[in-house]
């Protein structure tokens, strides 16, 4: 006859050493729980500062193109002749000038 016994675990048949093993255990679980969280905060620091750095260097470098380009603000009347604007004036067809 086979006699097979099935176990949960750790058996020790000690009462307190089991009340050790139960404790001991809830006590990595919870450390692990704490270190996870941790882990998760730091690792969300540091990707939500490297987006922040990315962010900022694009809009530095929008700004900059912006400033060679001449396009940050618009020409208007009171600045004449700005580069990158509209030139007005009048002008005359001169008949003289003709060759014969």
């Amino acid at each position: 006859m086979k006699n097979t016994m099935y176990s949960r675990g750790f058996s020790a048949g000690n009462p307190i050493a089991n009340a050790l093993v139960v404790i001991v255990g809830a006590l990595a679980i919870a450390a692990s729980i704490v270190l996870g969280f941790v882990a998760f905060i730091v690792l969300g620091s540091v990707i939500l500062i490297l987006a922040a750095i990315v962010g900022i260097r694009v809009w530095w470098f929008k700004r900059q193109l912006r400033r060679q380009g001449g396009a940050s603000r618009p020409v208007g009347p009171s600045e004449p002749g700005a580069p990158g604007g509209v030139i007005e004036g009048e002008y005359h067809v001169v008949k003289g000038d003709e060759k014969p």
